[in-house]
């Protein structure tokens, strides 16, 4: 019988296996280590908020507790934030690999807005220049009204990319390390 402990990772309560929470503690720690000066709590939270979030989708699938393959599976999947690999010990072999899907979500991208973000988050979700859909709003406010409505509706409605888990989502990039300590910055 398994010894298991009840953990906070990302504000989700977890129930976990005493190895695997070793492994997750290792894992962390190391992480923290390779982060650059100018990194820090921010990407900190958002690994744990990403790691909870993985977590709570394997768990869906009916297990009770995290196993030490669910975070092998998590950790071999994030990385590290220098892209190197993490040198893990024999003790934590990772016996299989995901190739998981990035999620791409509609964002207001607020460090290359010009007045809301509409624009720069348009082009950045689907990939092309923010020039060219700058002029087809600048058109169809020309042609009608119809322009400046739906400018408005897309800033109320879409969220803003502030966490670099969500400026990866906006790009459809994968949401690990070295993807987020690209995005991470203190200009808010």
């Amino acid at each position: 019988m398994k010894k298991t402990l009840n953990i906070g990772i990302g504000g989700k309560s977890f129930i976990i296996d005493e190895d695997a929470y070793e492994r997750l503690k290792d894992y962390l720690g190391t992480f923290r280590s390779r982060l650059k000066d100018d990194q820090g709590q921010e990407v900190m939270d958002d690994i744990e908020a990403r790691i909870a979030e993985l977590l709570l989708t394997n768990l869906r699938s009916g297990q009770q507790s995290v196993s030490l393959d669910m975070i092998n599976q998590i950790t071999t999947q994030l990385g590290m934030p220098d892209g190197k690999p993490e040198n893990a010990t024999n003790n934590y072999e990772c016996k299989e690999e995901t190739n998981m899907e990035p999620v791409k979500k509609l964002y207001l991208d607020v460090e290359n807005r010009k007045l809301g973000g509409v624009c720069s988050g348009l082009a950045a979700y689907f990939d092309i220049d923010v020039t060219l859909i700058r002029i087809i709003f600048l058109a169809l406010l020309l042609c009608g009204s119809f322009g400046f409505w739906l400018y408005i509706i897309i800033w109320i409605v879409a969220p803003k990319a502030l966490t670099p888990a969500q400026k990866c989502e906006l790009r459809g990039i994968e949401a690990n390390a070295e993807n987020m300590a690209r995005f991470n910055d203190s200009t808010r």
